[in-house]
């Protein structure tokens, strides 16, 4: 398997943000309506579950930097700065990756220094219209708002294009099974049909401007994985003393046309860590899992499938639990607790 990066320019709004494991989803259903079901199911989903991924697809991420690793403050030096602006900085420059991540804290930026970090939200209003009286009114036909997310300024003019935001998305591919021009096939019918929530009415729609094959980064004497997009751990035998991570609740749902199959659209819920967790592996001598630091291109498992379904409507269904991942050194840890 080989990283690539693809760069992406939004187009319109955004009603999902563009996370890896909703974009890995959306790729499934761009590989069903271009090449067919059998291809997905029986080619490339074929092992998902017990380690053998095609694809692990990272965040929509700002181009030109890394997320904040989730480790606790004791980790960085602080250098006498007010602690909660340094909380605000979230993105590492990628050419102040090689630094001591010690330091990283007092070299990153806001999520308003990087273009592309902190989309902007704006409330679009929604209405349902009873047909018996053709207007709006109470309950489920009461007027509401839905937030939209533009990684560019909003337009000030209706039918003007949003200011330009280039997002790099990093996808580990398995090319004996997806060929690199395949993959950009994939999210160029993405991109044109739109992302996520309300792409129906011109939500979610990008441009890839580039594909290149790029060798994912590691620190010398790394001994821990930094992810680029959410991911599940359980399972995986890490060193639970030296892996840091934000734990959320993934409560997915079909896209496509999965969202008119019987059964119903919403999947099983799934714990995931958020990006940025950091996982070590175990001492020698303490306990089963991971015993050693190896260079690897992604971290986690695949979830779902026919022994842990995640879906009524589709039994088979997987939910991407893998990440890619960065090789980093820790800083020592006897007061990060």
């Amino acid at each position: 398997m080989n990283a690539y990066r693809l760069t992406i320019t939004p187009l319109a709004a955004f009603g999902t943000r563009p996370l890896g494991d909703t974009l890995f989803g959306q790729l499934c259903w761009a590989v069903r309506n271009r090449h067919g079901e059998d291809r997905l199911a029986k080619a490339l989903l074929q092992g998902y579950t017990e380690g053998r991924p095609f694809a692990v697809v990272s965040d929509a991420l700002p181009q030109g930097y890394w997320p904040r690793p989730a480790l606790p403050g004791a980790c960085f030096d602080e250098a006498g700065e007010d602690r909660k602006a340094l909380k605000k900085r979230a993105w590492l420059p990628a050419g102040e990756f090689a630094v001591p991540v010690r330091e990283w804290l007092t070299r990153c930026k806001t999520p308003g220094e990087a273009p592309g970090a902190a989309p902007a939200s704006h409330p679009q209003p929604h209405n349902t219209l009873n047909r018996e009286t053709g207007t709006t009114g109470a309950g489920q036909f009461a007027p509401y708002n839905m937030d939209q997310w533009w990684f560019g300024q909003k337009p000030k003019e209706p039918g003007a294009a949003a200011s330009e935001v280039w997002l790099d998305i990093y996808v580990v591919l398995d090319e004996a099974r997806l060929s690199a021009a395949e993959l950009r096939a994939l999210l160029e019918d993405i991109g044109a049909v739109g992302f996520g929530r309300d792409a129906s009415i011109g939500l979610g729609k990008f441009a890839v401007e580039s594909l290149e094959r790029v060798e994912l980064p590691s620190q010398p004497d790394a001994g821990a994985w930094l992810t680029l997009a959410p991911c599940a751990p359980q399972g995986c035998g890490f060193d639970p003393a030296r892996s840091f991570y934000q734990p959320f609740t993934r409560f997915g749902r079909h896209g496509d046309i999965g969202v008119h199959l019987q059964g119903g659209p919403f999947k099983a819920p799934v714990l995931l860590a958020r990006t940025g967790a950091v996982f070590s592996p175990r001492p020698p001598g303490e306990g089963p899992g991971v015993r050693a630091f190896a260079p690897r291109l992604f971290v986690g498992r695949g979830l779902g499938g026919e022994k842990e379904p995640l879906s009524k409507a589709i039994p088979g269904t997987v939910h991407q639990g893998y990440a890619p991942v960065l090789g980093i050194r820790l800083p020592q840890l006897e007061n990060a607790a």
